[in-house]
């Protein structure tokens, strides 16, 4: 596709594509291409008008005749004004509807995507590719393809209207039509290389600032501020040179357009000039008017149409780039069609093989079952695969073998929507929306009360804390929950978890980096939402899991140990007992 659309104008498998989004507003598309068909008519009608006014009626001196025409010169630009009017607004309303719809598509589409799409992406590109590059695909109709219909139906229009009136001089225009025609050519083909770096540019630029911006406080931590500035002044830097090759094409075109017109008209006067003074060839002076008007006419909308080809291709490349997107296969299969059942809540992983990437596994063979209301915490180290298994279970990567079975039932026959919502989730880092703490609760579920919030919040002990900001409940957070401290965003996401009710419960890294007040909240939170549901609790501090029902330890995506914590003290050189012994035993060493 990319290079089709490379070597040709317009890429017409791609248009069609985009087509489908014209299919609801069809008779927008129709009128506006009416209106286009009728412009051309009468805009070429007013020179006519005043061709036939200066030779019948001015050389003549009747004055009469010459208000008639006047009078209909007026009414033919009213009319060509109305139509323009139309065309203009219509063009435009009809654009705007259609990346509304696509822009609808476009992200609905990616909601679906399963995490390891966003793992592989940068965020700024993305953003480039649902805001900036669908805003170009409105081009396509507001100033591109309409436009280019519109000018090309005004030159059939005045060549046929040349040619029928004076062929003589109809030939001189069309000796210098030849000059344009090649280099609005030479120009659409270079200014589609360039745009396409453009676009590339503006991607990386966008990807760039995005991260820099969401890791700012990393970037002063290290003091990295001039090594970040360097970076960007050099990708801005192909930014510019970007933009700057489009500028230089268009600073050579243009000049040579603009020449081209006006040695034709010289032509024209010269010649038709000759011919109305030795009064041959039957040349008039309002035919010589009539021909300076309509080679104007002619050319403007070559000039024009160049600089419109430059918005289709924009835009063209921008459709291309969101069609990638949309042809993307990456969502996690959803067959599933049973939803509506109680859950209990007895979970089993059967031989579970997981990896992220091909051929680097994370688990082998992972097995183990949690009852009903039971509280299973899983232990080990860094990339033990403990996170693996919420992203697994919450069905965000596919598993590459064996089973994960909720009430004797696979997940995967469960709808993966109604799944999620049985399974509620505190992660570690938690996110928090540029919203109110109520609306980051509720998730924008209306079915939720803010008295069901209150209610959930007196219970899990979060009341008081929520209360005492201001606005309460209607405090806004700002982006990621950047006025709250990493233990008030953890309370709020246990929050958030407990109101949906949830029959299994994920904690991961729940009690993690936060202060001993935050703590005991939390801790508080932890046994008010746990109790009754089949809760899977992840953590590298052992202290939070001494209470659980049984205890996974996971060392290099195995299960090594199985047991509750005072059964896996008891085992002599065990994983758990060593790592429980170099957290609560070790002495501290001297500084």
């Amino acid at each position: 596709m990319e290079k089709k659309t490379s070597n040709s104008i317009l890429d017409v498998a791609l248009f069609k594509r985009l087509m489908v989004f014209v299919k609801p507003y069809r008779k927008t598309y129709a009128f506006v291409l009416l209106a286009a068909v009728l412009l051309s008519a009468f805009s070429t009608l007013s020179p006519y008008l005043l061709k036939i006014t200066i030779d019948d009626y001015i050389t003549v001196k009747d004055y009469e005749g010459m208000l008639v025409f006047i009078a209909l010169m007026a009414a033919a630009l009213v009319l060509e004004v109305i139509f323009q009017f139309m065309f203009i607004y219509y063009a435009n309303w009809l654009g705007q509807h259609v990346i509304y719809d696509l822009r609808n598509t476009l992200f609905k589409h990616m909601l679906q995507f399963k995490m390891t799409y966003y793992d592989n992406s940068a965020v700024g590109r993305l953003v480039t590719r649902v805001v900036s590059d669908i805003e170009t695909i409105s081009g396509i109709f507001s100033q591109g393809l309409f436009v280019i219909i519109s000018d090309l139906l005004k030159m059939l229009v005045v060549i046929v209207v040349m040619w029928s009136v004076s062929w003589k001089l109809s030939l001189i225009v069309f000796a210098i039509l030849p000059l344009i025609l090649v280099a609005t050519r030479k120009f659409q083909k270079a200014m589609k290389i360039a745009f396409d770096e453009v676009r590339t540019q503006v991607a990386n630029l966008n990807s760039f600032v995005q991260e820099r911006i969401s890791g700012m406080s990393i970037v002063q931590l290290f003091a990295r501020e001039e090594t970040e500035s360097k970076a960007f002044r050099a990708i801005n830097d192909k930014h510019r040179k970007a933009w700057i090759k489009t500028v230089w094409y268009n600073s050579i075109f243009f000049p040579i357009a603009e020449l081209s017109t006006s040695i034709t008209i010289g032509l024209l006067v010269w010649f038709g000039g000759l011919n109305v003074i030795t009064g041959s060839s039957g040349i008039t002076l309002g035919i010589i008017f009539l021909f300076i008007q309509l080679s104007q006419m002619l050319f403007r909308p070559l000039r024009q149409i160049a600089d419109k080809f430059n918005t289709l291709q924009m835009g063209m490349v921008a459709v291309r780039r969101v069609v990638a997107i949309l042809d993307k296969n990456e969502q996690i299969p959803n067959q599933g069609v049973l939803m509506d059942k109680e859950i209990k809540g007895a979970i089993r992983f059967e031989n579970l093989h997981f990896s992220y990437k091909k051929d680097e596994p994370v688990l082998h063979g992972i097995s183990f079952t949690m009852e009903p209301g039971e509280t299973v915490a899983v232990v080990g180290a860094t990339g033990a695969g403990k996170s693996t298994l919420i992203n697994i279970l919450s069905r965000f990567y596919e598993i590459d073998s064996g089973n994960i079975l909720l009430d004797d039932i696979a997940i995967q026959d469960y709808e993966r929507s109604w799944l999620r919502k049985q399974i509620g989730v505190v992660l570690q880092d938690v996110f928090l929306f540029a919203d109110s703490i109520y609306n980051n609760i509720t998730l924008w579920d209306t079915s939720i009360s803010e008295e069901e919030v209150i209610k959930a919040a007196k219970i899990i002990g979060v009341h008081r804390f929520i209360s005492s900001l201001p606005d309460g409940y209607h405090f806004n957070v700002k982006e990621r929950g950047g006025m709250l401290s990493s233990g008030q965003r953890q309370l709020i996401a246990f929050l958030r978890a407990y109101v949906i009710q949830p029959k299994v419960l994920i904690l991961d890294e729940a009690t993690s980096s936060i202060d001993t007040h935050a703590e005991k909240l939390i801790q508080k939170a932890t046994n008010e939402i746990t109790k009754g549901k089949t809760s899977l609790v992840i953590a590298h501090r052992l202290a939070t899991v001494q209470r659980a029902d049984k205890i996974i330890v996971l060392e290099k995506g195995n299960v090594v140990e199985m047991g509750t914590h005072k059964e896996l003290l008891n085992i002599d050189g065990g994983y758990y007992k060593n790592l429980y012994e170099v957290q609560f035993l070790s002495p501290v060493q001297p500084v």
